[in-house]
């Protein structure tokens, strides 16, 4: 992002707020979001703008269009804005640490959903285990290499190598396949950035240079959607069983099909209501746990009716 369209992206959330100003003393909460291309980031919009609206409160959301500088620097704005809590999903979330603390100095209190902050200054965070769903989706993986492949398999991952909680997703992925006993071979690891058009790419690349590969790893939505369609492009859905992060319709499609395995889903709009009614309790003087825990359910052939309505 250049930096008069960053400039301009964060005048339009400040005006947008300004606007708000006036309207009868309502509670303003701000989200900070990564983007608003990936079905899963709207879907935390969803669930935000729902508590919101319950709560009499209003809900202003800046999008950082994947740049972590500006994911400062809209924080930094609505401190000076003196709203009454936002609600942060990091991109990087060591470099966003100073904008957080200097949130809370000024009386602000931040909820982190999807992406610890490590020893941050955020008052509760609102997601997955991210470690140790990573683990759960690798133990399904093992047992399905198991009982499907015979016991062996070897695996390319699509990640978002920027991404911390994609990294974590990936560390568990591997250490539950490690201590499995499944003869599994890991191959490369591509960079998606986080981006469908970047992860298309790099999944078609990674499937290039392994024509043996028999399944792929993707850790989040870009990189899923990425994959699924690189294995279409390829015509690879007869020989490589795709395993990932966050329902499409596409990966619907896949399951059905049968070559998609298994999908991680989250409950993003449970994500962004639980934010919102965090910071509503809070602005009560009430308290709030530091780690609100929301689970996963892993979606295959046999569960996948239950969710076919997102995509509808």
């Amino acid at each position: 992002m250049r930096l008069p369209q960053l400039l301009a992206g964060s005048a339009a959330a400040l005006a947008l707020f300004a606007g708000l100003g006036s309207a009868a003393m309502a509670d303003t909460f701000a989200m900070v979001t990564i983007n608003s291309q990936a079905l899963f980031f709207n879907q935390i919009n969803d669930g935000a703008k729902a508590a919101a609206k319950a709560a009499g409160a209003e809900l202003v959301i800046f999008d950082a269009n994947n740049v972590p500088a500006a994911q400062n620097t809209a924080i930094e704005n609505y401190v000076t804005q003196k709203v009454d809590g936002i609600i942060l999903i990091a991109i990087d979330v060591n470099g966003v640490k100073p904008a957080i603390t200097e949130a809370k100095n000024a009386g602000i209190p931040v909820i982190a959903i999807d992406a610890q902050i490590p020893d941050g200054d955020n008052v509760s965070f609102v997601g997955v285990d991210n470690m140790m769903a990573g683990e759960e989706i690798g133990k399904h993986y093992a047992d399905y290499v198991t009982k499907e492949m015979g016991g062996e398999a070897s695996v390319g991952v699509v990640g978002a190598l920027n991404s911390f909680i994609q990294n974590q997703r990936l560390d568990g992925f591997k250490k539950a396949v490690g201590m499995s006993g499944a003869k599994v071979t890991f191959l490369d690891t591509v960079d998606g950035q986080n981006v469908q058009d970047v992860a298309l790419g790099a999944a078609e690349n990674l499937m290039t240079a392994n024509p043996a590969m028999t399944t792929l790893y993707a850790t989040g939505e870009p990189a899923l959607i990425g994959s699924v369609s690189a294995v279409e492009s390829q015509g690879r859905q007869g020989d490589v069983k795709v395993f990932g992060w966050d329902l499409t319709a596409q990966a619907v499609k896949g399951i059905d099909e049968g070559w998609v395995a298994a999908v991680v889903q989250q409950d993003p709009a449970g994500e962004g209501k639980a934010a919102v009614e965090a910071l509503s309790r809070l602005k009560k003087g009430e308290t709030v746990e530091p780690i609100i825990n929301i689970p996963v359910t892993i979606v295959t052939k046999d569960n996948v009716d239950r969710f076919r309505g997102m995509f509808q």
